[in-house]
């Protein structure tokens, strides 16, 4: 039964459906379905349409239809996972220079936020010295960048170059994510933490600020 609930939260954000996530949300809330799991299986939901705009099957529309079939879901879900985190942690996000993609990085967000972080979202196209600022007005744990393209991968390593020659490197964390990017890169780049996903990206912040708790 559990299965297609969560089926059915996938089908929803493929779907485009912004009414039937909210509804199949609510559902799940009041059968005792844990938010998370809920999360992790409207965050499936969007990769999988993240893969047909990659294979153009999906446009630029899809995807802010799928976008909004998620906010909608987790304006259901938000209200019963907000605190867990217990405002341990200032985390400054974007997506760098360059690059206008930001459904993943808006999930990370959001998920951040819902957990009792406090989230500053720059945005898209952010230039590394505005990330720095930011990092610095905020005094911020975390610095999360997220590119979406191959052609844009390299300013993440020039973000981290500016907090090197910034004498910022040691006082904030660095995680990285998205579609191009891999482990490999995040450890060659030299940074904290690297998040496949929504989810796995909540983990390394938890780990990273609360050793895992």
């Amino acid at each position: 039964m559990r299965g297609d609930v969560f089926g059915r939260m996938v089908k929803a954000i493929v779907n485009l459906d912004p009414q039937g996530a909210r509804l199949i949300a609510q559902e799940a809330v009041e059968s005792g379905v844990p938010p998370m799991e809920a999360i992790k299986a409207f965050s499936k939901g969007l990769e999988i349409v993240g893969e047909l705009f990659e294979r153009n099957e999906y446009f630029l529309a899809d995807m802010i239809m799928a976008a909004d079939a998620f906010k909608e879901a987790m304006d259901v879900l938000r209200p019963h996972i907000r605190g867990a985190g217990g405002g341990k942690g200032r985390i400054v996000i974007g997506t760098v220079k360059d690059d206008v993609h930001d459904l993943g990085k808006n999930v990370v967000a959001t998920l951040l936020a819902a957990e009792g972080y406090e989230v500053y979202d720059l945005g898209v196209d952010v230039p590394a010295e505005k990330f720095l600022e930011k990092v610095k007005e905020v005094n911020a744990d975390i610095l999360g960048l997220s590119a979406l393209l191959t052609t844009t991968m390299e300013r993440i390593r020039e973000v981290i170059g500016k907090l090197e020659e910034e004498g910022l490197r040691g006082k904030v964390k660095v995680i990285v994510g998205g579609r191009p990017v891999t482990p490999e890169f995040a450890e060659e780049v030299g940074a904290d933490g690297y998040g496949r996903d929504a989810i796995a990206a909540l983990k390394v912040v938890k780990e990273l600020l609360e050793g895992g708790k």
